[in-house]
């Protein structure tokens, strides 16, 4: 078993495809299947069962999963480790954000982090919360920005320092019927098409919950994963959102609305237990930049 075969085996349990993974790691198909064939070989089970639709991680592949994304980690920590020695900070860092994230400018702090590091290779992505944490608890993902509601706050299982804490809104397009309204009730919302994030998402819980807990049924029009969308579908008078206040702010064109009721957003960095040398001084800098410290 080596590196290269690791590394083929989680593209392709990432994938759930073998086309996907083959060219997400730079390599031609047969070469991929012929490590992974070497690998089941020597693990003596299959690690995944072919379809004609997809590929699914076996019994034992689902054994083997966590420990090989703990090895290569390990490696890629080691890796960055030695870079450090040298007295050049390199390596890979990886970030991950919610879409919504709008209290700190993280784009303008990573080309900041690069400009004072440019041997770093830094790779940002956007996610649900609940992606984000699986990702740094399963050491994929060095540094995340989420979103969680008070209530969800024993999900963070992980390092993690509190960034904002703000109230939920209603967004809606100049030509809404709300739009000229100072405040709103959730049974108000009820009563129109609404926009909100996929269903079982943490996002989606949060406005789920708030209609729950005042006995209200409400109906998601619209199913989302991303704010851009969401924004879009508003802008074009086909629903109402609730979002964070600083997304609103942030949407150009668009009229936010108080809500009465006591729906808040709570915005976490998050970090792995155990941080890379490159992991470990974007979290000096970040501290510098918005007082976020491990």
């Amino acid at each position: 078993m080596n590196l290269k075969q690791i590394r083929f085996a989680l593209a392709v349990a990432q994938e759930q495809n073998f086309t996907r993974a083959a060219k997400r790691c730079h390599t031609v198909q047969s070469a991929l299947s012929h490590q992974i064939a070497k690998l089941e070989e020597e693990l003596g089970s299959p690690v995944f069962e072919r379809t004609s639709r997809q590929v699914e991680l076996t019994a034992a592949g689902r054994a083997f999963l966590a420990p090989a994304e703990q090895w290569l980690a390990a490696h890629n920590h080691l890796l960055d480790t030695m870079e450090a020695l040298k007295g050049e900070i390199g390596g890979t860092l990886t970030v991950g954000t919610i879409s919504t994230l709008n209290t700190i400018d993280l784009i303008g702090q990573l080309a900041r982090f690069n400009q004072r590091y440019p041997l770093v290779n830094i790779r940002l992505y956007v996610a649900m919360s609940e992606k984000l944490l699986e990702d740094v608890q399963q050491a994929r993902t060095d540094v995340a920005f989420v979103g969680l509601w008070p209530g969800d706050k024993e999900a963070l299982a992980m390092p993690h320092k509190l960034l904002t804490d703000e109230p939920l809104v209603a967004m809606v397009s100049r030509d809404h019927p709300f739009a000229g309204r100072e405040r709103l009730r959730l049974s108000e919302l009820s009563q129109v098409p609404l926009v909100d994030f996929y269903q079982g998402s943490g996002a989606r819980r949060q406005t789920d919950k708030a209609f729950f807990s005042e006995g209200i049924t409400r109906h998601v029009s619209f199913e989302i994963d991303h704010i851009e969308w969401l924004e879009n579908i508003v802008r074009k008078s086909l629903a109402a959102g609730i979002v964070p206040l600083s997304t609103a702010e942030h949407a150009r064109g668009l009229v936010s609305i108080p809500i009465d009721s006591a729906i808040r957003r709570q915005v976490f960095c998050v970090w792995q237990h155990s941080l890379s040398a490159v992991a470990e001084r974007f979290m000096a800098f970040s501290e510098e930049e918005f007082r976020v410290s491990p």
